[in-house]
């Protein structure tokens, strides 16, 4: 039997035709969760703000996997992460940031607990993958018993040239199984 939990963050980016320093601060919020394998993430993230044409980095803050399945043999989980297309606007005037120009990376675990064999779904930056579709975070692949697992990844937006200013909200969200 798999189990699925999840969680969502809003994530604000603000585009400018010159510096700015805030937006707004985002939502949660929770999907299905179901006992023995649970997911956390940050309440929401400002990835501050750009120029068009230009990118935004920023680290997430840490994203947590908890299972306390205990001796269910094998006792193993797989997060994924997509993203939705970033939006500003209403109606007509709507502009997007496509999730395509959005690029994450898990980097390694920063914390961990219990057996088995963690698998990062993208230790460094070089191997960055875009959102557009649902992509692996992490993996436990092998062991049983209760473990759990942190990890802080970094997102990179990439600025279409030609867009208007504004704050573009989207959201990651992050799911285990």
């Amino acid at each position: 039997m798999r189990f699925l939990a999840a969680l969502l963050g809003a994530i604000l980016i603000l585009v400018t035709a010159s510096p700015a320093d805030a937006a707004p601060s985002g939502r949660t919020v929770r999907l299905a969760r179901t006992v023995g394998v649970d997911i956390t993430v940050p309440a929401s993230v400002d990835l501050g703000s750009g120029f068009t044409g230009g990118t935004i980095t920023r680290q997430l803050g840490a994203v947590e996997v908890r299972d306390s399945r205990g001796q269910v043999n094998p006792n193993t989980w797989v997060a994924t992460v997509s993203a939705t297309v970033f939006v500003t606007g209403a109606g007509g005037a709507q502009q997007t940031i496509a999730n395509d120009r959005v690029s994450y990376w898990s980097g390694p675990a920063v914390r961990s607990t219990g057996g088995g064999m963690l698998v990062p779904g993208q230790p460094t930056s070089a191997q960055a993958v875009t959102l557009d579709v649902a992509r692996e975070a992490f993996r436990k692949t092998a062991g049983n018993g209760n473990n759990m697992v942190a990890w802080v990844p970094t997102v990179r937006i990439a600025i279409p040239t030609g867009i208007v200013g504004g704050t573009y909200r989207g959201t990651i969200t992050h799911s285990v199984a």
